[in-house]
């Protein structure tokens, strides 16, 4: 099954409809099947006062409030349109996550095929309301929650038309960069097992790994950060992977699907039948054996190649007597 690989390009335009340009051309040059970007309103997100978090003031100005940085990095309803055509040309899907109503609808309105919640939306019931009212399917983002809480999102979401198949969660840490100690990647599993719904990972880990690893465990959908360059300015660009590295991510996760794709029955494959031959031993004479000669341990020995009779049926030879004469390395015959 093809993992769905989203390009969370995210805020990491800065704001410059060129770098966001460039972002969408990365995301269809690495293989990515989408390339994501956030759609909100700063004065319907964050009030005049909301603090950042610590990964935040850590890339930022810190004397600035969270409305003030993300006033920066909105997008209008222009830029969506001239993203959207810069995807239709790049020959990748378009798709962003809306963090408000209004911007949702703008989002249907443009054409996108799903829904993303964000982890910071997964308690907003208003905003899943209007989500479910949508009828698309849903990503349900999980940074932060507990199993009550997404099995409470998921009930809303149910409620209000989304069917359960309808629904993938993705596990998340929503600590940027996540430590590795913190990504508790079982979670996932555990959360498709519990609800009954395709999982998949959003990663804000550093480097290609957990992608990688969440792709073996079964995630449908992987979704990571990138950036044109992790030393700009801006909140996510430290934990973002840079254009080569999100080249490697997509490849590593394709070599996954294709050595996940087998149907767990353990045989020959047909790349390695050729080297049985050659790998395996056969009985042969350790030394000359006249004709007459009863087959021992002292006088046969497993060698290759494995042309001849296997050696698991040495019990099978030994005490028989040789039909012929056999010169050292000659393969048995009985």
């Amino acid at each position: 099954m093809k993992t769905l690989i989203i390009a969370e390009a995210g805020v990491n335009h800065n704001g410059d409809l060129e770098k966001a340009r460039e972002l969408v051309r990365v995301a269809a040059r690495a293989g990515a099947d989408m390339v994501k970007f956030q759609t909100f309103v700063a004065s319907e997100l964050a009030t005049a006062h909301a603090p950042k978090a610590d990964y935040q003031k850590a890339t930022t100005d810190t004397s600035e409030s969270q409305r003030d940085m993300i006033a920066r990095l909105e997008l209008s309803h222009v830029d969506h349109i001239v993203l959207i055509e810069e995807c239709r040309r790049a020959g990748i899907a378009f798709f962003s996550t809306a963090f408000d109503g209004h911007s949702l609808d703008m989002l249907v309105e443009l054409g996108i095929d799903r829904i993303k919640v964000p982890s910071g939306e997964l308690t907003n019931l208003p905003l899943l309301r209007h989500i479910a009212s949508k009828r698309l399917p849903v990503i349900l983002s999980t940074g932060m929650a507990t199993m009550g809480e997404i099995e409470d999102a998921i009930s809303e979401l149910e409620a209000g038309g989304i069917a359960r198949a309808e629904i993938s969660v993705l596990h998340c840490n929503t600590e940027y960069p996540t430590p590795m100690r913190d990504v508790n990647l079982r979670a996932m599993t555990r959360v498709g097992e519990a609800f009954g719904v395709a999982v998949g990972y959003s990663d804000h880990t550093m480097g290609i790994e957990i992608p990688i690893a969440a792709v073996a465990l079964g995630a449908t959908l992987i979704e990571k950060h990138f950036t044109l360059d992790r030393t700009l300015p801006g909140p996510d660009h430290m934990a973002s992977l840079e254009p080569d590295e999100l080249v490697a991510m997509v490849a590593a996760i394709r070599n996954i699907e294709q050595a996940m794709a087998g149907d767990g029955i353990k045989r020959p494959s047909p790349s390695e039948a050729r080297n049985r031959p050659i790998a395996r031993r056969s009985i042969v004479a350790a030394r000359a054996i006249a004709a007459g000669e009863t087959f021992s341990d002292a006088n046969l020995a497993a060698r290759r190649p494995g042309t001849g009779i296997s050696p698991m049926r040495w019990d099978e030879v030994v005490g028989r007597s040789a039909r012929r004469a056999f010169a050292p390395d000659d393969l048995i015959e009985l």
